[in-house]
C-alpha cells in the first residue's frame, strides 16, 4: 500500500490540475514572435534552383480554410492503486474546428496584407474528466442566440505578413459585442476572439523572414515555441524546418516543408522563472515528439495544408511501502497531445 503523504501530493495538485480546469488548452503559452533564421547544411542543395518562400496577397481575392485545435490531457494509473475517486483514471479533451473565409482587404509594399476574417461555421466539442460538457456544431443549431452561434457569419479584421505571422488585430470589437448580446453567458465565444487566440489561429505557420526566404530544396531554417503544461511545467522547442521537395501539379509548384522540433532552454528558463506555482515534473521520466508539415503553393503564395502534431508523457513509479518482491509498483502516467491543422477547403 502506498504513503498517504504520497497519494495527498498527487491528489491535490497534479491530478485536479490535469483535468478539472476548464476550457481549451492553448497551443502555446504565448505568442512568440520567431527568431528565424537561416542554415544551409546540404552543399549539394546549392545547384537546384531557389524558390521563395512567402505568402502572397492580392486585393479582393477570397480563400476558404478550414482550422482545427485539439487539446487532450490524460492520466492512467496502474497496479495496486486505492479505490478512491481521487485516483481514478480519466480524460480531458478540447477540439475546436472552424471553417472561415479570408478576403484581402489591401496591401502594402512590404507584402504585409490587410485581411478580413468571415467565421462560416464553428464546431466545439468539451469533455472533463471523461464527462461531455459542450458538443456545439453550427450546422445545427437549436438556440440562434446561443453565444457560439452567433460567432456565424462575424468576422474580424487582421494584418497578416508574407511569413505567416499575424502582426496585429485590427477589429475584433463588432464580433464581441454581438455574442455579449446571446441568452447565455458568452465565455467560450469570447475567448475565441481573444487577440492572442486569433494571433494563435490564424498566424502559427512560421515562414522564413523576408531577407532569407530564397531557397533550396535541403535548406532549414528555425523558430522556437514555448508551451504549458501547467503543474508540469513549461518547456521550450527550437522548431526545424526544412525544405524537402518543390513538386509540379496542375501546373502550379508546391513547397513541400517537413518540421522536426527539438527541446532547447531558450524562453522555457525565462518562463520558468515568471511561473508562481511549482512545477511537479522533477521525479517524472518525460518522452515526447513535435513535428508538422506544410504544403505552400509557390505559384498563389496560399497556404494548401498546414499541421502540427506535439505529444508529450510523463511517466512515474511509486514503490509500495511494503512492497513485496513480487508486487508491481504503482505507475502513474500523464499525457498531453496538442494538434493544430490548417488546410484551404475551396
Amino acid at each position: 500500500m502506498m504513503s498517504d503523504k504520497i497519494f495527498s501530493w498527487l491528489a491535490s495538485t497534479v491530478v485536479c490540475s490535469l483535468l478539472l480546469a476548464a476550457g481549451c488548452a492553448p497551443l502555446a503559452e504565448k505568442a512568440v514572435e520567431p527568431e528565424v533564421e537561416l542554415e544551409k547544411q546540404i552543399p549539394e542543395a546549392a545547384a537546384a534552383e531557389a524558390v521563395t518562400l512567402a505568402l502572397k496577397f492580392t486585393p479582393q481575392d477570397s480563400t476558404t480554410y478550414r482550422v482545427i485545435t485539439d487539446a487532450q490531457r490524460s492520466i492512467k494509473w496502474k497496479g495496486p492503486v486505492p479505490a478512491e475517486p481521487a485516483f481514478k483514471s480519466g480524460r480531458r479533451h478540447n477540439r475546436i474546428e472552424m471553417t472561415f473565409t479570408q478576403r484581402v482587404q489591401s496591401t502594402d509594399d512590404k507584402g504585409n496584407a490587410v485581411v478580413k476574417i468571415t467565421i462560416q461555421g464553428l464546431k466545439y466539442y468539451s469533455m472533463i474528466k471523461d464527462k461531455l460538457v459542450l458538443d456545439f456544431d453550427s450546422s445545427s443549431i437549436k438556440n440562434p442566440n446561443y453565444p457560439l452561434a452567433l460567432l456565424i457569419g462575424q468576422s474580424y479584421t487582421i494584418e497578416i505578413a508574407p511569413t505567416g505571422e499575424v502582426t496585429e488585430v485590427i477589429d475584433v470589437e463588432e464580433a464581441r459585442t454581438a455574442v455579449r448580446r446571446g441568452s447565455s453567458v458568452p465565455k467560450r465565444a469570447i475567448a475565441l476572439l481573444r487577440s492572442d487566440a486569433i494571433k494563435e489561429r490564424h498566424g502559427l505557420t512560421a515562414l522564413p523572414v523576408t531577407d532569407k526566404n530564397q531557397l533550396r530544396t535541403g535548406d532549414n531554417w528555425n523558430s522556437v515555441k514555448t508551451f504549458s503544461f501547467g503543474r508540469m511545467g513549461a518547456k521550450s522547442y527550437e522548431k526545424i524546418y526544412t525544405l524537402k521537395e518543390i513538386k509540379d501539379q496542375d501546373n502550379r509548384q508546391i513547397a513541400i516543408v517537413e518540421m522536426n522540433a527539438i527541446p532547447t532552454s531558450e524562453m522555457a528558463e525565462q518562463l520558468y522563472k515568471q511561473r508562481e506555482t511549482a512545477d511537479f515534473s522533477e521525479g517524472f521520466d518525460n518522452i515526447g515528439t513535435y513535428t508538422g508539415q506544410l504544403k505552400l503553393d509557390l505559384t498563389t503564395g496560399k497556404v494548401e495544408k498546414y499541421i502540427e502534431n506535439l505529444q508529450s508523457e510523463w511517466i512515474v513509479a511509486f514503490p509500495s511501502v511494503e512492497q513485496q518482491d513480487d508486487e508491481e509498483p504503482v505507475v502513474l502516467t500523464m499525457s498531453d497531445t496538442r494538434l493544430y491543422s490548417l488546410e484551404i477547403i475551396d
